[in-house]
């Protein structure tokens, strides 16, 4: 196995390649659907060719991908759906000019790798569906698991902006781009400027007295609002108050942490039973605490990467620094006892 610099290497021009083809599906959403007939036909389109160019850049760099991904390509092999594999195949060559139907069907499928390799990719190629048919906050989220436990973490987020006072439903022209390694800290970069010099970023500790704000959704399917507001409540009665909360969709949230433009992110379940996927949040997770924050379930369990496609033994997240974890965790707890 290549060594960590090299597979943050590799995964970086992988990411920064992505990001350039959800640029251009974003930016001509019309034609997409036009051609295939659906109003969520672009964010297929920007899944697709995204998971293959990642895969495509490694495999090319490194000689080998083992991939989890969120996608296969059963979907586009179907007959009836050549309209989807043609608006694929022409966002891919945006990046990779060479790529074939049968190239690009290949470097898909690479993401049907088994989770029970020692060490391997995990990618989700476009976080936050809804955000990225908005033309607001998504990202392309990719790490490398070993032995369980992510260790390179990447998240291209092509919306979002370095300037904090930029709206987040407002689209940057450049975006951001955060890589790390485990134990090395967090960079940035511009997402559209992969080979620019990356700055070190880390959190200043929150310190007492002053106000946290949230992370927040702007779609609420997979977190209680209601339970996140009835923790921070019980969090204000110990002396931690809220200011405005940081809306957006996709891992940008773990990303908005590690920065210190939000406080913290929650995520409690809506249903009994949920299971978060691991490529929902091996980068975003590994960024944010490289970054200074703790992250553990809501019940301040280490997130288990070792269980295959899910994180089976956790239940919700909680990412924040140490003082404020403490406090919001023991909300949690307070409220969930009988």
């Amino acid at each position: 196995m290549a060594d960590y610099a090299d597979l943050l290497a590799a995964g970086t021009a992988g990411v920064a390649d992505a990001c350039a083809v959800c640029r251009v599906v974003q930016g001509d959403m019309d034609r997409v659907r036009a051609i295939v007939k659906d109003d969520n036909s672009p964010v297929t389109v920007a899944d697709y060719a995204c998971q293959a160019v990642v895969a495509h850049v490694i495999k090319d760099r490194l000689g080998a991908c083992i991939m989890v991904g969120e996608e296969t390509s059963a979907y586009l092999r179907n007959p009836e759906h050549g309209g989807q594999l043609a608006a694929t195949l022409a966002a891919a060559q945006e990046v990779w000019p060479e790529a074939t139907e049968d190239s690009l069907l290949e470097a898909i499928d690479l993401g049907a790798a088994d989770p029970g390799h020692a060490g391997f990719w995990t990618l989700d190629p476009i976080d936050g569906t809804k955000g990225f048919l908005r033309g607001h906050q998504y990202a392309v989220s990719l790490a490398f698991i070993d032995r369980g436990q992510p260790v390179v973490g990447l998240l291209g987020c092509p919306n979002l902006s370095a300037d904090f006072s930029r709206e987040f439903d407002e689209p940057d022209p450049h975006g951001c781009l955060y890589t790390c390694i485990k134990g090395q800290g967090v960079y940035e970069l511009p997402a559209d400027k992969p080979r620019a010099r990356p700055v070190h970023i880390r959190r200043l500790p929150h310190r007492d007295g002053d106000p946290i704000s949230v992370c927040s959704s702007v779609e609420e399917s997979h977190t209680s609002s209601e339970r996140v507001a009835a923790v921070l409540a019980r969090a204000a009665e110990k002396g931690l108050k809220t200011r405005e909360p940081a809306r957006l969709d996709s891992q940008c949230k773990y990303a908005v942490v590690a920065r210190g433009q939000a406080d913290a992110y929650i995520r409690l379940p809506t249903r009994k039973g949920y299971v978060e996927r691991i490529w929902d949040h091996a980068a975003g997770a590994l960024i944010a605490a490289e970054a200074g924050a703790a992250v553990t379930d809501a019940v301040g369990s280490p997130l288990d990467f070792a269980c295959g496609r899910g994180l089976e033994k956790n239940r919700g997240i909680l990412a924040a620094p140490a003082r404020v974890h403490g406090v919001l965790l023991g909300a949690i707890k307070a409220l969930s006892e009988p």
